[in-house]
């Protein structure tokens, strides 16, 4: 199991620079495809330029062609992923009371219900990692991004009720947190006239409430704006923001989801179990 974890968690660095690589080609509207480059010299990256947290520290967190100090975002994002990744790992295959192994097939595993829930787990992290990081430097949540996302949400809850008989979620659930979701946003919209918030909150409150389902949603919304608040009464308190000051909310939504996905329901049951 322990050497499960270990390989997860080298996957999820993958996927973690990958994300960093998304995340700029995003914001420059460029091509995924194509070699990894300096963000400020434009040079080609070597393959070991970009050996996930290995390089940067090489490197001295510095590019080995200009010596400009590149982002503590790239290790932040690719570690971030990696223990994302193990723990959905570990929660899943504790959920399931099941030790994963390939067998004499490996299709069997790779196809096996476990297997798909974590996809889909691995799916909603690496979504969340680039809403986070995206709205954190731009104050932006791109349509691009949450819309494709919602179609493989509901594409995976869609297979697990359907295909496999094994929901996570029931679509009158999923259907009815995603309503939630986008209305509780929606709300907000029409009564600050849009100052307070965005369209992409929108959408990201339905894809949150598509991925989440009941309660679990109602968590991760509850623990977004207590953060939010405790944040944003700190930043006002060090003098860094005013009153009414913006702060972009996906930063607090976007981590909120993937706790919610995790511990919703126990956080909901210990809040409310009268009602769970």
């Amino acid at each position: 199991m322990t050497f499960l974890i270990l390989v997860v968690f080298v996957l999820g660095l993958l996927i973690g620079s990958f994300l960093n690589c998304l995340i700029w080609r995003l914001h420059e509207d460029e091509t995924i495809l194509g070699r990894s480059y300096c963000p400020s010299c434009h040079h080609q990256l070597a393959w070991y330029d970009n050996i996930p947290l290995l390089s940067y520290s090489f490197l001295g967190g510095k590019c080995r062609y200009c010596h400009k100090k590149i982002s503590i975002q790239y290790p932040a994002v690719e570690l971030a992923t990696g223990l994302l990744f193990a723990l959905a790992f570990w929660v899943e295959a504790s959920a399931m009371a099941i030790v994963p192994a390939f067998g004499a097939n490996p299709f069997n595993f790779i196809f096996s219900p476990f297997s798909l829930f974590l996809l889909k787990d691995w799916f909603i992290i690496a979504v969340m990692m680039v809403v986070f990081i995206y709205d954190l430097r731009w104050y932006m949540i791109l349509d691009k991004v949450t819309l494709p996302a919602m179609l493989v949400v509901i594409a995976f809850n869609l297979y697990f009720e359907f295909v496999l008989e094994y929901p996570l979620l029931t679509w009158r659930n999923w259907l009815i947190s995603g309503i939630i979701g986008c209305s509780f946003f929606l709300m907000q919209f029409v009564a600050t006239k849009g100052k307070g918030i965005g369209g992409g909150d929108l959408r990201l409150g339905l894809l949150m409430g598509l991925a989440l389902g009941l309660p679990k949603l109602f968590v991760a919304i509850m623990l977004a704006y207590l953060v939010g608040a405790i944040v944003g009464l700190s930043l006002m308190a060090a003098g860094k923001k005013e009153w009414g000051s913006k702060l972009p909310l996906g930063v607090f939504l976007a981590p909120a989801t993937v706790f919610a996905l995790f511990y919703g329901e126990q956080i909901w049951q210990l809040l409310f179990p009268s009602i769970y």
